[in-house]
């Protein structure tokens, strides 16, 4: 299974989908065993297929990061933070978690665009 690590102990994943917001993007942090890997993605890309289906769901795409260790960035869009907490909470969902390799870490934050005049819009 899983385990979870917030971004921000001080304000996880669990206190952010109270918030409403529009549009949000996910960004999870994944640190696992090298071993695992293979496990890993298969169980992701089973996860992301169920989280294309739900509505508000915009897009996904993981990263891998260079080298030996195996670290993993998903970079998701959601139309808001009520449509990304109800795929989230969905039972189908919460019950894939617990096909993660154990040695799997996921560190889940919700952000927003931010304009920075003359550099990117919101």
């Amino acid at each position: 299974m899983s385990h979870f690590r917030p971004m921000d102990p001080a304000f996880p994943i669990d206190r952010q989908l109270g918030l409403e917001a529009s549009p949000v993007v996910l960004i999870n942090l994944f640190t696992l065993d090298k071993v695992d890997e293979p496990k890993f993605l298969e169980v992701w890309q089973d996860d992301a297929a169920f989280m294309k289906r739900q509505p508000g769901f915009i897009s996904t795409q993981l990263h891998r990061a260079l080298g030996e260790n195996p670290t993993y960035l998903n970079y998701a869009v959601w139309e808001s933070t009520a449509h990304f907490q109800a795929a989230f909470v969905h039972p189908e969902f919460r019950a894939k978690m617990s096909a993660y390799p154990s040695s799997s870490v996921a560190s889940p934050h919700l952000f927003q665009k931010v304009a920075v005049a003359g550099i990117c819009v919101a």
